[in-house]
Order: C-alpha cells, then structure tokens, then sequence
C-alpha cells in the first residue's frame, strides 16, 4: 500500500466512522465530493490546509494524517 492510499484509507475509516457520506463531508469541509473520494482513493495528496479541514471535520489528529501523508 502506497503513502497516499495510507492517508485515502485512514480519512476514509474516520469519516465512516463518524457516519458521514463523501458528500456530507465535502459540504463541511467546502470541498468536492469528487475531491475528497481522489484522496480516500490515493488519487490527491491534500495540502496541509485540506488535511486541517478534514481533521477537525473527523475529530482526529492533524498528527495522524501528517504521518500518512507522502508532502509532509
């Protein structure tokens, strides 16, 4: 498993965790559905911002997505 797929997998768990749909999540974080199933799918590696947006959305740690991800 690649850096990235790491990073799409542990988004992924976390949002279905929470019980939101990609869409859902998208809304929240003001970005697309379209984008956020790139980075579950390991198609995007997401700016720190994204990340950011995306950790409080999941209340998880931005520490735990920085580790997963292959820019930081």
């Amino acid at each position: 498993m690649t850096e990235k797929n790491m990073l799409g997998t542990t988004i992924k768990k976390a949002r279905k965790h929470k019980r939101l749909k990609q869409a859902q999540l998208a809304d929240i974080t003001k970005l697309s559905r379209s984008y956020i199933s790139d980075i579950e799918n390991g198609r995007y590696s997401p700016s720190i911002e994204t990340l950011s947006k995306i950790a409080v959305c999941l209340d998880i740690d931005l520490n735990i997505l920085k580790m997963t991800d292959i820019q930081v």
